[in-house]
């Protein structure tokens, strides 16, 4: 399911960007749609640091990476 949700996400923002590099962050709001919970949820999970991301410009970018890891249930290397 989730992995279905992922999968859409990426063909989605391939269509918008013709480069040929894999995506490497989500932003919250792509978060928010993969697991579908509300805002504040992915908001709270991201200050909670179980998956690494970062603030740029005052908004979060998550690591795929470390989220598809956290999601597939693996824990994070850091």
């Amino acid at each position: 399911m989730f992995q279905e949700r992922i999968a859409a996400l990426n063909e989605s923002e391939t269509a918008y960007i013709e480069s040929d590099y894999d995506k490497r962050i989500y932003t919250v709001e792509e978060i928010q749609d993969i697991l579908g919970v509300s805002k504040t949820s992915a908001y709270n999970l991201v200050k909670s640091n179980v998956f690494h991301s970062v603030k740029v410009g005052g908004q979060y970018r998550v690591s795929k990476k470390s989220f598809d890891k956290w999601l597939d249930g693996g824990e994070e290397d850091e």
